[in-house]
């Protein structure tokens, strides 16, 4: 299949994009902490967390920043609903036109 030739995909926004940048945040928060909790130790500085109450904050917080920021990438996606249904269906009206009869019908 050429890229020519591919479904629709939703389009990068830069809205997105800095979402996508708290998830990294909030997954490398988590690793952080969990790491304390696996080797007694943090994942990227050996001096950070420190104490277990450090630890529990940074991946509990990691996990909160991830699931906030992929509930903000959901709702961005979501925005482009109806503009992705219209080139999905101009795609298969090109590309199945045995399979568009189904967008026809009401």
């Amino acid at each position: 299949m050429s890229l020519m030739n591919r479904p629709p995909r939703p389009r990068m926004t830069g809205l997105i994009a800095l979402y996508a940048l708290g998830d990294v945040f909030g997954l490398s928060c988590f690793a952080m902490g969990v790491s304390w909790f696996a080797i007694g130790k943090g994942a990227f500085f050996v001096s950070f967390p420190t104490s277990i109450a450090e630890a529990a904050v940074c991946a509990i917080g990691g996990i909160v920043v991830v699931i906030w920021s992929a509930g903000h990438i959901m709702r961005e996606i979501q925005k482009q609903g109806p503009d992705l249904q219209k080139r999905y269906e101009r795609y298969v009206r090109e590309n199945y036109p045995e399979k568009a009869k189904n967008f026809d019908k009401p």
